[in-house]
């Protein structure tokens, strides 16, 4: 039962994820893009259910589905964007209006500008390019690309100072008619995209829609404590007899979860400020219930207006996982001094509560070391604590969202850091190591695969050209070496020195 509920939890999260990154780039149906998707969990859910959980599956069972769905995910999805290249669709104008800054891939769409609708006159482009002075950025051309306005030229100076100035400029003339962006082209040569404002058309429904909805955060926060406590009463070792007979048992579930729930908030809320703080508009935290697995997939803010600059999409993605992980480390190190040591056995490792293996993660063995001391010896693995349970589930929380994939905090990170191209390339890589480090960690294997079906391309910022000062690519390398302690095991070389 708990294996089905897994697979369903499963196969709906990579459903949204394919419809998210397929639709609009491809004519084949996303029930196909999402069975392909899911035929290796399939196929080893099967084999769990036919052999046991006892049976390991074979490797090759494991690599073959995968590179056969993997292969046919990526024909299906560049045989359907063949087909709908054979007809411009007015559909997708419009999708291009309504959501600007979903399609940035504005050169590409200039190759072809004479079919391109003409969205200013004569008069309004020339009064357009008096906006652009020379000594700031030197306009060689104006395009229309798809539903964008492309000019194209040489920065003359700082690219925020450029940004700032030509923006004001093209405000002052044209009002809220247009979202400013500045980009890199994919010769790394920075152009400005007008798109037209949709949002700026919508003002009034949209200030009048409720943005934060408190009582759905509150009741979905409460419905979260209930299923975390749920889960955390049998955690504590209280089955569902012992219940049932006596309900006042359930405050035995207290610890894990309000524990969790502190964790999982922190993370959330340092997203929701930070935005604020820079004037981004963002719904409050929402919580996930489930009545399983842990009692909450997580929670989740949106933010429904563009990130100005890199700096502020640097600092809203850094703020979660720093957050969420400052709460995590003295709540960890407390819940592990009390667990209990327990007998290192072959059943021992990463996902094992009542057994866990430190080693399998350098950072969770020095945070064990600190805790359990000389307990901790070559030949014990841990009995975790409700509260170590769920500050441990934060600390793989803080490693999932570093990530640097997609929109993934880490995918956030890079983005700002690098550039979206390079940041492109980091994510591949990173997907990559992560299926590599699957192979050796099965316990890796799901995450590997929904990383790998994950869109790697990151919204951008309005200004995604000015870069980061010192001390943020120096806090994003920080972020990123944490990722690797958590992930990584323990170095032969430290084994001895630590005594595990």
């Amino acid at each position: 039962m708990e294996l089905f509920l897994i697979l369903l939890l499963l196969a709906g999260i990579t459903y949204l994820l394919v419809r998210r990154s397929a639709s609009g780039l491809t004519s084949t149906p996303v029930w196909l893009l999402w069975l392909v998707v899911m035929t290796p969990a399939f196929t080893w859910s099967l084999w769990l259910l036919l052999m046991g959980e006892e049976q390991p599956i074979p490797i090759l069972l494991i690599l073959i589905p995968f590179l056969i769905s993997s292969f046919l995910y990526f024909w299906l999805l560049q045989r359907g964007r063949q087909d709908q290249s054979t007809e411009v669709s007015s559909s997708t104008k419009e999708t291009t209006i309504k959501e600007p800054l979903k399609e940035f891939s504005f050169e590409k769409e200039s190759e072809n500008t004479q079919n391109s609708t003409r969205i200013l006159s004569q008069t309004e482009e020339e009064q357009l390019k008096r906006c652009f002075p020379w000594e700031v950025y030197y306009l060689q051309s104006v395009d229309y690309g798809g539903q964008a306005v492309l000019c194209k030229g040489k920065l003359r100076t700082v690219p925020e100072k450029a940004y700032d100035k030509i923006r004001n400029n093209i405000q002052n003339q044209f009002g809220d008619r247009f979202l400013i962006l500045f980009q890199e082209s994919f010769q790394g040569e920075p152009f400005f995209a007008l798109v037209p404002n949709s949002r700026q058309q919508q003002k009034e429904r949209t200030q009048n829609d409720e943005l934060n909805k408190p009582w759905l955060a509150l009741t979905l926060a409460l419905i979260t404590l209930f299923t975390t406590t749920v889960v955390g009463t049998g955690l504590a070792g209280i089955s569902p007899e012992q219940f049932q007979s006596n309900p006042n048992l359930l405050r035995n579930g207290l610890p894990y979860a309000l524990t969790l729930m502190w964790i999982l908030g922190c993370h959330e809320f340092s997203h929701y400020f930070t935005a604020i703080y820079y004037k981004i508009r963002a719904t409050l935290p929402y919580f996930i219930p489930v009545p399983f697995f842990l009692g909450t997939f997580g929670a989740f803010i949106q933010m429904r207006s563009p990130v100005p600059h890199r700096k502020a999409l640097f600092d809203v993605a850094i703020a979660g996982p720093l957050g969420g992980f400052i709460m995590t480390v003295p709540l960890l190190i407390w819940g592990l001094s009390l667990s209990e040591t327990v007998p290192l056995s072959e059943e021992s490792g990463l996902l094992r509560i009542d057994s866990l293996d430190p080693r399998s993660s350098l950072l969770m063995t020095l945070f064990s070391k600190i805790a359990l001391g000389s307990e901790l010896g070559p030949e014990t693995a841990i009995d975790l604590h409700p509260i170590a349970i769920a500050a441990y589930i934060g600390l793989i929380v803080t490693a999932l969202n570093l990530m640097p994939v997609g929109q993934l905090d880490g995918g956030h990170m890079v983005h700002a850091m690098y550039g979206q191209r390079t940041a492109v390339i980091i994510g591949q890589v990173s997907r990559l190591l992560m299926l590599i480090l699957a192979f050796n960690e099965q316990s890796f294997l799901i995450w590997a695969i929904i990383l790998f079906f994950m869109p790697i391309i990151d919204e951008p910022a309005l200004n995604d050209v000015s870069e980061l000062d010192n001390v943020r690519d120096f806090l994003g390398l920080l972020a990123l070496t944490l990722l690797v302690t958590i992930l990584l095991p323990l170095p032969a070389t430290l084994t001895d020195l630590l005594n595990v």
